[in-house]
């Protein structure tokens, strides 16, 4: 058995066999074969390696006769090692005795053969394990062909396992085969956190580089509560993470009785429970747990999920979907927040999303990015407001720095507003407009801006990156990504004090405001308003019912005295136990 530690980023225990998603795109979920066709798989592997031994062959020759039988010496050693005996002999009986596919024994095998090279020291060593890798990576390609399966359509359950997703290949996994995931990459807060988080799929990320430990069909877990992920897991470990996963679906009933409380303080003060989401399905999860509305909607899954800009009628269609499944509930709809954790790498993307540039999380992104383009801007406006004839419709800006922005902002709403018009076509001419709170520049000008808005909302994740100068997409530094520290938490209070001052509603969004180790500072501080994803609200109703706001106010008090976020998270999580043990249990 082998832990691995990363950072865990969407809750909750997933197990099942591990599917591979590599550099390379292999995806190997397929570990056993009936034993009526075990011949015939064996054949195939065979097949398999004289096409690999005959590419070796000819890549040889060609490199001999350019660079010299030197260079071409390395590959004879691949040659020779493919056509190894006992190697094969180990391939026969993984697929003979052990019924597993010619993909999984040679996966296995080879990587434990790599494995026990890479354990030794010498540069020798270390370039055979290299070389065991290139002899993998060609026979699976050659077993594989075209039969790669696409990580939208899974034939059966799997956890996922990849160097990096980006949020777009997140926003496509098949719902109703992946468990969960885990990657090397990735950090805590960002978009493919909150992806996971809104298709309720227990993740841990930032993992360092492991795949080269596991292969393909293994039973894994992923431990999204703790952020371990735990390969070759032994009988006993098996049996308490299945028991957990027994007491997360009893604690989820047992919370599902709040359905149609309200989230209301033991001393009776009223708390709003609004839903963040992502995608429109979520709507429907947002209904089923009691949610007061939406407090934040996420529009960039519909750049994300397609390599072509959307048109007014895919906005409008996604957007009307959910406004009317909400009736007469709050919706607060945010333009597009494209930023470096949300952009796709790896296809090509339209010009319009080119020009956010190299380094986006400080350059042309979120609203700069809708002010730059305002043909796009335009485009998701008029849906927006076409959306508002059918519902309690607002409006969201992300990443307001500055008053011209938010000037700007407004003017080009008040075009779109004319347009309309003009056309007939039916819309809220007041519609509340909004901004996000986000970056230190919007707290300290929030009295300026607080004159031009009808509400504001607390965007947590990037304003902890912003204030402490943290990429959270970056492992290197992931760690130093905590919404605990006193320097954000002082922002925070700043704002909540500045739109208290003019009786302007606050909400607060964001991976904090759906933690539970967060909730009774945060109603000390005096958030009244929380929008949380959808899985989170049975929790955080249970914690707000739980506790008065006289003792969330002292533990405040307690909180904004302390100078260090590991003192912060240590009594918070202290004293999540004392008020709700239930709620602790899986922090």
């Amino acid at each position: 058995m082998h832990i691995l530690q990363g950072i865990a980023v969407a809750p909750g225990v997933a197990i099942g066999e591990s599917l591979i998603v590599d550099s390379e795109g292999f995806r190997i979920p397929r570990r056993f074969v009936t034993r009526d066709i075990v011949e015939d798989e064996v054949d195939r592997l065979e097949r398999a390696v004289l096409a690999v031994g005959s590419q070796i062959e000819k890549n040889r020759e060609t490199v001999s006769a350019q660079l010299g039988d030197q260079c071409g010496a390395i590959l004879s050693a691949q040659l020779q090692m493919l056509n190894d005996g006992k190697l094969r002999e180990s391939w026969h009986q993984h697929i003979r005795e052990h019924l597993n596919s010619p993909e999984y024994a040679v996966s296995r095998t080879l990587r434990e053969y790599a494995k026990v090279f890479q354990s030794l020291d010498s540069g020798t060593h270390q370039a055979l394990a290299s070389d065991i890798f290139d002899i993998e990576k060609r026979m699976l390609r050659q077993l594989l062909g075209h039969r790669c399966e696409e990580i939208s359509h899974l034939a059966s359950p799997v956890v996922l396992f990849a160097h990096d997703l980006t949020p777009s290949e997140a926003a496509n996994l098949d719902r109703d085969n992946v468990l969960g995931f885990a990657t090397e990459l990735g950090g805590p807060g960002g978009h493919i956190a909150i992806v996971a988080e809104a298709l309720e799929l227990p993740a841990v990320v930032g993992l360092g580089q492991f795949m080269d430990d596991v292969s393909g069909g293994e039973l894994v877990i992923i431990d999204g509560d703790h952020g371990r992920v735990v390969l070759q897991p032994d009988e006993e470990t098996i049996a308490r993470y299945r028991h957990e996963v027994e007491e997360h679906r009893n604690l989820a009933v047992r919370l599902m009785s709040l359905r149609d409380l309200p989230a209301e303080t033991s001393d009776g003060i009223q708390v709003e429970m609004l839903a963040n989401i992502e995608f429109p399905y979520e709507v429907n999860a947002c209904l089923d747990r009691g949610a007061g509305g939406i407090g934040l909607y996420r529009t960039e899954f519909l750049y994300l999920s397609s390599n072509q800009v959307p048109d007014e009628e895919t906005h409008f269609e996604a957007y009307a979907k959910v406004v009317r499944a909400m009736g007469d509930l709050p919706v607060a709809i945010r333009t597009v927040d494209l930023g470096a954790d949300k952009i796709r790498r790896d296809e090509e993307r339209s010009s319009e999303l080119e020009e956010i540039g190299r380094n986006p999380e400080l350059g042309l992104r979120s609203i700069r990015l809708s002010l730059h383009n305002r043909p796009l801007f335009r485009t998701q406006l008029r849906a927006i407001l076409r959306a508002s004839a059918l519902g309690n419709v607002s409006v969201l800006f992300p990443l307001i720095t500055t008053l011209y922005e938010l000037r700007q902002a407004k003017m080009v709403v008040a075009e779109v507003m004319d347009q309309l018009a003009e056309e007939r076509v039916e819309f809220h001419r007041d519609i509340p407009i909004g901004i996000m709170v986000e970056a230190p520049a919007a707290v300290v000008m929030l009295d300026v801006f607080l004159t031009e808005v009808d509400f504001v909302s607390l965007g947590t994740n990037d304003l902890t990156q912003y204030a402490l100068a943290v990429d959270r997409t970056n492992k290197d530094v992931a760690s130093l990504y905590n919404s605990g520290d006193p320097a954000v938490l002082r922002l925070i209070q700043m704002s909540i004090q500045t739109a208290r001052n003019t009786s302007t509603p606050i909400t607060m969004c964001g991976q904090m405001s759906g933690s539970t180790t967060y909730t009774m500072l945060l109603l000390g501080l005096g958030i009244r308003s929380l929008s949380v994803t959808p899985s989170a609200i049975p929790e955080v109703k249970k914690l707000c019912r739980s506790v008065s706001i006289e003792q969330c106010e002292a533990l405040m008090h307690r909180i904004m005295q302390l100078d260090d976020a590991r003192n912060v998270n240590q009594l918070l999580k202290s004293e999540l136990h004392r008020a709700a043990p239930e709620l602790a249990m899986f922090v």
